[in-house]
């Protein structure tokens, strides 16, 4: 398809997939000779004032010498871009180099002239600002150090693009014409734009898969059963409150509704006379290109493939899911899958719960990321039994979103870092990873969010090195205490098994951060205040000595104690035990739901008024009480409002773990936020380091760590 440059081989490695700030995809990449009667259609479909603000002048169509000069380049001297969508340009940036005098030139000369042009239905999406970010790139690897554009005042558009781009810069007006130049060394300012600009665009592209107004489930079979009716049927069990279609070219003619569910049935994507924001393919995998086809030309916004077929089964299953990807983006559209288990969203205005899971997740403030529809499965109905029955956003076991990318040939957990970042839904990350195919962009994103808010994961596949089966992106050779190490200073919680993510998780989410390591422990049972002793020393706590309040304490005994407790200035946090009452005519922890609901009350209420100074993190040990964890949690009756939750786990061990997971999170955000003086050394090999580096990243198989192309990386 492409033709060979007039002086050099076509660049593939400057091809990317960008995300743009409507959450939209784009291709970038170089123009060829084969584009010509794609520049016309473009250029025919651009405005007269947009193409004034291009050439200064009326220009209604483009001279065959113009076609000529604009898809021919050296990729040296003489180099264009093109934004793609679907199979047409929407944007063009071409640079020349230049000499001293503005007139062309080859190296050594280090300055070229940039111009712009983008197609007006998509001014507005950021497009101009990710080209500008990809062309300065390009032109530093062709040793062009300083762009130079001259730009009509009235463009007011255009010179916004380049003064917020953070590039150093100087600005001229000679002639009627504003004349740019900047720098094209990255600065602080210009790698935080980028930075920014990208975790918008990235954001807003989940926030459109996780909040969609219309649903269709492509495949929903006639009869009950198969995983396209299961999805449907989970859709309207969680009280989705946009619209569902439910789709299958199998369907009747003459069948309008899909009963008893009672939601439209068509036969087609095409046959729905409205817009719908997100697909659930639930296909053979030989179909999904159709269903996409079909998708990317009514408009769909992103799709959620549960088809499985694809790199899990093999080259062959690689292949069509590199195809899928590449044609879903081509229209624009992101991919959560192929072989994902779903997606989910709590909030009450959404309700969406488009996966496999037969109920719609606890609302709460955790949001819930991974690479296993098994761990999925397992997290969800762990944390739902820990939450069951909450109604309230501040369930302390809730969910705010959840999302299950099966091979994540798209949307990965860096999306959804950048999606949580700002979400004002969520307060904890979780997240089960079975590679980071982008250590650096990872851990980049992960230290960011972990400033704001805790990062928590656990990572699988430790001892293996290796990734499931269907993974898209390569598995980098680096150690599992090198990983640790990265996250560990990308302030990241890193755990071992999927108890002691939830365990975490409910804790951070439903407890303030502690100041200090000091552990006050009170309970009716001196056996077990010793184990919790035991248990914090282990984890590098610093325990008080326990306080025991005997078995024969009431609900009122404990009140008293952690209100002392949580206004001791040496202590930073309280765990409480709680063992069954041995009976002595009192109501105590195991005498069934009465006695169980009075001690929650008498905790609840000592934590809630702890008095001045900041407030301290407090858990429950229970043996054998089940009952005083769900009325510590809310339920049998709601709490009042601001009324503090607090988490109970049935070992002291678990809640010591999670304990100490939170003094160590609160210690490095503090570092985070009083960052000290860098160390400087004078002896280290910088080339011997950096070569030790590069074989450490290399994947697998050979290919490069990170992929010049950029773009949506995972």
């Amino acid at each position: 398809m492409r033709s060979p440059s007039d002086h050099h081989a076509y660049p593939t490695h400057w091809e990317a997939d960008v995300v743009l700030r409507d959450g939209g995809t784009a291709q970038i990449r170089p123009i060829t000779p084969d584009d010509a009667q794609r520049l016309v259609s473009f250029y025919e479909r651009v405005s007269d004032e947009s193409k004034y603000y291009r050439f200064f002048a009326p220009y209604p169509r483009l001279s065959d010498r113009d076609v000529h000069r604009f898809t021919h380049h050296d990729y040296v001297d003489r180099v264009g871009l093109a934004a793609i969508v679907g199979d047409e340009f929407i944007a063009t940036v071409r640079y020349d180099r230049i000499d001293g005098q503005g007139m062309p030139a080859a190296a050594p000369a280090d300055e070229a002239e940039v111009a712009f042009l983008v197609q007006d239905a998509h001014q507005g999406r950021g497009v101009a600002s990710a080209l500008l970010e990809h062309i300065a790139a390009v032109a530093r690897e062709r040793d062009i150090r300083r762009f130079a554009a001259e730009v009509l005042p009235a463009n007011t558009k255009m010179i916004k693009v380049f003064t917020d781009a953070g590039y150093t810069q100087k600005r001229s007006f000679e002639d009627g014409v504003v004349r740019l130049e900047f720098d094209l060394e990255p600065t602080d300012r210009s790698l935080a734009v980028m930075r920014a600009r990208e975790q918008r665009a990235e954001a807003r592209s989940v926030q459109r898969l996780l909040a969609p107004g219309s649903v269709a489930v492509i495949g929903t079979s006639r009869t009950p059963g198969g995983v396209g009716r299961t999805v449907l049927r989970n859709l309207l069990d969680g009280g989705f409150t946009g619209r569902v279609h439910a789709v299958n070219h199998a369907f009747p003619d003459d069948m309008a509704r899909l009963e008893p569910e009672g939601v439209p049935a068509h036969r087609s994507l095409r046959a729905i006379e409205e817009p719908v924001d997100l697909a659930v393919v639930a296909v053979p995998a030989e179909r999904v290109p159709a269903v996409v086809a079909e998708c990317g030309e009514h408009g769909v916004q992103g799709l959620v493939v549960l088809s499985a077929g694809y790199a899990e089964s093999g080259s062959e299953g690689r292949d069509r899911q590199r195809d899928l990807v590449r044609q879903a983006r081509s229209y624009g559209m992101r991919v959560i899958g192929p072989n994902a288990f779903g997606v989910s969203n709590t909030a009450e205005g959404v309700r969406l719960n488009a996966s496999l899971s037969p109920q719609l997740p606890n609302p709460g403030r955790l949001g819930l990321f991974t690479q296993s529809g098994a761990i999925g499965i397992a997290l969800l109905s762990g944390l739902h039994r820990r939450g069951a029955g909450l109604a309230s956003l501040a369930g302390i076991a809730g969910i705010s979103t959840f999302v299950s990318a099966g091979n994540r040939a798209d949307v990965s957990g860096n999306d959804l870092l950048q999606y949580w970042y700002d979400d004002p839904h969520t307060d904890v990350v979780l997240m089960y990873l079975e590679s980071i195919g982008n250590p650096r962009k990872f851990t980049r994103l992960a230290r960011r969010t972990a400033a704001v808010k805790p990062v928590v994961v656990v990572k699988g596949a430790r001892h293996t090195g290796s990734a499931p089966t269907g993974h898209a992106v390569p598995t980098t050779q680096i150690p599992d205490a090198t990983v640790s190490d990265l996250l560990r200073q990308a302030g990241v919680i890193r755990v071992d098994t999927v108890t002691e993510l939830a365990d975490t998780g409910v804790l951070l989410a439903s407890q303030p951060l502690p100041a200090g390591p000091r552990v006050a422990i009170l309970g009716n049972s001196e056996s077990l205040g010793l184990i919790t002793y035991d248990a914090c020393l282990t984890e590098g706590l610093r325990p008080l000595p326990p306080r025991d309040l005997t078995t024969a304490a009431a609900p009122d005994d404990f009140r008293r104690a952690l209100s002392e407790a949580l206004t001791d200035d040496a202590c930073d946090a309280v765990v409480v035990t709680a063992i069954p009452s041995v009976g002595d005519g009192n109501a105590g922890p195991g005498d069934g739901d009465g006695g169980a609901e009075a001690l929650a009350t008498a905790v609840r209420e000592a934590a809630q008024a702890s008095g001045p100074g900041p407030a301290k993190p407090v858990a429950v040990v229970h043996l054998e009480i089940q009952e005083l964890a769900e009325a510590l949690a809310g339920t049998g009756g709601e709490p009042a409002p601001g009324t503090r939750r607090i988490p109970a786990y049935p070992a002291a061990e678990r809640a010591v773990r999670a304990l100490a997971e939170a003094v160590r999170y609160a210690h490095w955000r503090q570092e985070a936020a009083e960052p000290g003086r860098v160390p400087e050394y004078d002896d280290i090999d910088e080339a011997g380091a950096a070569a030790d580096i590069q074989v450490l990243l290399a994947p697998a198989d050979g290919s490069p760590a990170d992929g010049a192309g950029g773009g949506t990386g995972h």
